[in-house]
């Protein structure tokens, strides 16, 4: 059973007692007529309603109810018979009809919160570049003979993964078909997962795909990097010497 709050029980034990003065001073002037002039005090509810007795006489009274009234639950079958009709916003709690807990998120705007890490990052590279420039000299080479070919001839660092390629297999294997596959697979992997979560742990197969397409293009830059001399061959890097690595 539904528990009634305290505070309709007090309303209803006092207009119970009021109802019931009422009731005895106008019994002596009426003589009999102590309905209806509990149906007529302030509070406009029946002494009989409020004491879940039936009224008397042969007639049945009717009365509107002006706010709800509450009782303490009888016991026993009379109890049970003679309840009183409650509003349900009267004994339900707020906090199982409406949720008022804030729902938290994740989403930041992308100024401030974004730019100015990005702004900082990119001034502390800056300073970090002209620092190491400054003591460190880059390793360029001498002019360009167009009457010497340098051997082996390599790449720059970031198609030394497709030269790398095209050793090992036919150019239209190594330059179109691999490459187009990559590129193929990567703009699907928007649609094949559609997992909304930054979180890695739910983020699986993007992860997977993105790190073998890493370590396959960093296996083939270092190949090409360290591993190959004169003529492009396959040689160990302490055969030519680190320094002659880096004049490359």
């Amino acid at each position: 059973m539904t528990e009634i709050p305290e505070h309709l029980l007090k309303r209803a034990q006092a207009a119970r007692d009021k109802a019931a003065a009422a009731g005895g001073g106008d019994a002596g002037g009426d003589g009999g007529g102590g309905d209806a002039g509990a149906a007529d005090d302030g509070e406009k509810i029946p002494a009989r309603l409020l004491t879940g007795e039936s009224g008397g006489g042969g007639g049945t009274a009717t009365a509107t109810v002006a706010r709800p009234a509450a009782a303490p639950p009888a016991s026993g079958p009379a109890g049970t018979a003679a309840g009183h009709t409650q509003r349900l916003l009267t004994v339900v709690k707020a906090g199982s009809i409406q949720d008022v807990k804030a729902v938290p998120t994740d989403k930041v705007h992308v100024w401030p919160h974004l730019l100015v890490v990005e702004f900082v990052s990119a001034l502390a590279m800056t300073g970090f570049l002209l620092v190491f420039s400054t003591f460190v000299n880059a390793p360029l080479l001498g002019m360009a003979n167009f009457n010497l070919t340098p051997n082996p001839s390599k790449a720059p660092w970031y198609f030394l993964g497709l030269q790398e390629l095209l050793t090992m297999f036919h150019p239209m294997v190594a330059g179109v078909t691999i490459p187009g596959m990559g590129l193929i697979v990567m703009g699907a992997a928007g649609y094949i997962d559609k997992n909304p979560s930054n979180k890695p742990e739910d983020r699986k197969f993007s992860i997977a795909m993105m790190t073998i397409f890493l370590m396959f293009w960093a296996v083939l830059v270092i190949i090409g990097s360290f591993f190959r001399g004169e003529g492009f061959n396959f040689i160990m890097p302490w055969e030519q010497g680190v320094h002659e690595i880096f004049d490359l």
